[in-house]
């Protein structure tokens, strides 16, 4: 729905799996939440008639966020408060939701006191911005937009009106292997993401889900503040960056984490390099080849190469 001159969209199939944050709700008594407090248009002093901004957390994604999507459209705002871009578009989408009223709702989540819905929404990099309408995500972007071309997104999500066009058919073996991955079987998991493959060798998201496996099987059990501080002690510790990029991924970080080993490529040789090389792929295949990101760190992984 994106004009390609403006905004592209970077939501494609397979990316978002909300089935882990679909919990079951008991019926909603309550009218709209308040806006959240400090923010435009939120108490105290809100001179609007809607809910505008809100804070989510896991807790209330479903309600907040899916079941109000239903009548109304939900932005949702991934920030974080060392995220210097983010405190450029984030007063931006504040501003425009108290314009709008209650005509649509800005959900802002925290990418570091929630990592598991930027997990969900495979956040690559913040600022990022998700528009959905009727319990699912219809289109997205990632990084600053100028208020003229954001008016006219936001506008593109408005007219669609919580209408979806009819979606093609989930392949009930990937949702099968999807869920067993949010619920931290991986055994199952990688069996479901092979079989697939040994069937449909060009699945992407089945290579996707298979290159997640392997990675929450190398964060089992890691702190990730110490993975962190144990790679900024030891900037030349392979291993050591390699676990810090995995847990960027998590954390809804993919840039960093492709910086972090794109710089190691190039102060590494033989086998070392190649390691890192194939640790970096395995990333790359995980956000999928269409990722700006992604396209964006294979050239820089291609200049560091040669």
């Amino acid at each position: 729905m994106s004009d390609p001159r403006t905004t592209p969209s970077i939501f494609t199939r397979g990316a978002v799996d909300l089935s882990a944050l679909r919990t079951p709700a008991p019926a909603p008594t309550r009218t709209d939440a308040p806006a959240r407090p400090g923010a435009p248009g939120g108490p105290p002093g809100g001179g609007g008639g809607g809910v505008t901004v809100i804070d989510v957390t896991e807790a209330t994604f479903q309600s907040e966020v899916l079941e109000r999507s239903l009548t109304t459209p939900v932005v949702i705002d991934f920030w974080a408060e060392w995220c210097q871009p983010c405190k450029q578009l984030s007063p931006i989408l504040e501003k425009l939701a108290v314009e709008g009223d209650g005509a649509w709702v800005l959900a802002k989540v925290d990418v570091d006191t929630n990592p598991r819905i930027a997990q969900m929404f495979r956040v690559q990099g913040i600022p990022m911005v998700y528009a959905v309408v009727g319990g699912q995500p219809v289109d997205a972007f990632t990084g600053v937009v100028p208020e003229p071309q954001l008016r006219q997104w936001i506008d593109a999500v408005l007219k669609a009106g919580g209408v979806q066009p009819p979606a093609a058919p989930e392949d009930p073996r990937l949702l099968d292997a999807d869920d067993a991955l949010m619920t931290g079987d991986l055994d199952t998991a990688e069996q479901a993401y092979k079989k697939i493959l040994a069937e449909s060798p060009a699945d992407s998201a089945a290579e996707a889900g298979l290159a997640h496996v392997a990675l929450a099987r190398r964060v089992v059990g890691v702190d990730p503040r110490a993975a962190l501080t144990a790679a900024e002690a030891k900037p030349d510790d392979v291993a050591a960056q390699l676990l810090a990029a995995d847990v960027e991924v998590l954390s809804g970080l993919a840039d960093q984490a492709y910086k972090r080993l794109v710089d190691l490529v190039r102060r590494t040789f033989g086998d070392e390099r190649e390691e890192i090389r194939k640790h970096l792929l395995s990333l790359f295949t995980i956000a999928g080849p269409d990722d700006p990101a992604v396209s964006s760190a294979r050239r820089a992984l291609a200049s560091a190469l040669f």
